[in-house]
């Protein structure tokens, strides 16, 4: 999902996106859906929300941090 369209579904949900980046887009959709906030944490270690709509940009977004960290 681009940024344009994550932008328009958080705006969507009434979330003002004004100069916010992406994670903070996608978090603020997973409050506004009274999920758990967690895109972009560690929590992607255990997580096991095989169904989560950022699953997949989580897990890359996060193994990318640990491989600038090697």
């Amino acid at each position: 999902m681009t940024f344009n369209e994550i932008r328009k579904m958080a705006g969507g949900m009434g979330i003002k996106t004004y100069r916010m980046k992406k994670a903070d887009l996608v978090r603020g959709i997973q409050q506004a859906e009274s999920n758990i906030e967690c895109y972009g944490t560690e929590r992607v270690d255990y997580c096991n929300e095989h169904e989560c709509l950022w699953r997949n940009d989580c897990l890359s977004l996060n193994s990318n941090k640990k491989v600038g960290i090697l």
